[in-house]
Order: structure tokens, then C-alpha cells, then sequence
């Protein structure tokens, strides 16, 4: 399995910043896709995660600013990220799960000037 995140870059704060990461390597649909970040210094946390039935679940600093969405036919997985702060800024992961391994995405920067 190998997942091509792409959509990253530089933005002001208040801009919005749209993601995309593409899965191949099998044949199947991947039950659950999302994206994690990584900022210097911390730990990775869970930006969103959707499951192919479309249930999504988001980390709290979220606060409604960022939408998680997929495309199964084309294995792909979305985040639309509005209202972005400084705080936002890091290393965007997206993964998936397969057998209990996940899979991660190269990452892609994305960083949010003040």
C-alpha cells in the first residue's frame, strides 16, 4: 500500500489550505482514512480520520475548521481546512489501516504565516 499526499504549502493566517492523498496497492477499499500532524517538537495527534461509511471524528483543536472527506472509487482521501492559524503549522500525514498495519503518507508541509 502506498498513499501520495499532495496540497500542502504557504498560507496567511485566516486562508485555507486543501489536502489530497491518494491510495493504491490494492485492490480494495480501505475502511479508514485520515490525517495526522506532526509540528517540531510534538508529539503526532489525529487531525481527522473517515470511515467508508463517511463517519468522521476530528482532534479537538479542530473546532470546525476543517472538513475530512473521500472519494472510495478513487481511494482517496480530503482535508479542507479553513480558518487556519500559526498554530496550525506542521507536517501533514495522511494514513490508513490494513490488517492492523497502517500505512502513512510521505507528508506535506503546510505552514501558516501570522
Amino acid at each position: 500500500v502506498q498513499l501520495q499526499a499532495s496540497g500542502g504549502g504557504l498560507v496567511q493566517a485566516g486562508g485555507s489550505l486543501r489536502l489530497s492523498c491518494a491510495a493504491s496497492g490494492s485492490r480494495h477499499s480501505f475502511t479508514v482514512m485520515g490525517w495526522y500532524r506532526q509540528a517540531p517538537g510534538r508529539q503526532r495527534e489525529l487531525v481527522a480520520t473517515i470511515l467508508i461509511n463517511g463517519i468522521t471524528d476530528y482532534g479537538d483543536f479542530v473546532k470546525g475548521r476543517f472538513t475530512v472527506s473521500r472519494d472510495n472509487a478513487k481511494k482517496t482521501v480530503y482535508l479542507q481546512m479553513n480558518s487556519l492559524e500559526p498554530e496550525d503549522t506542521a507536517v501533514y500525514y495522511c494514513y490508513t489501516k490494513r490488517s492492523d498495519i497502517v500505512y502513512w503518507g510521505q507528508g506535506t508541509q503546510v505552514t501558516v504565516s501570522s
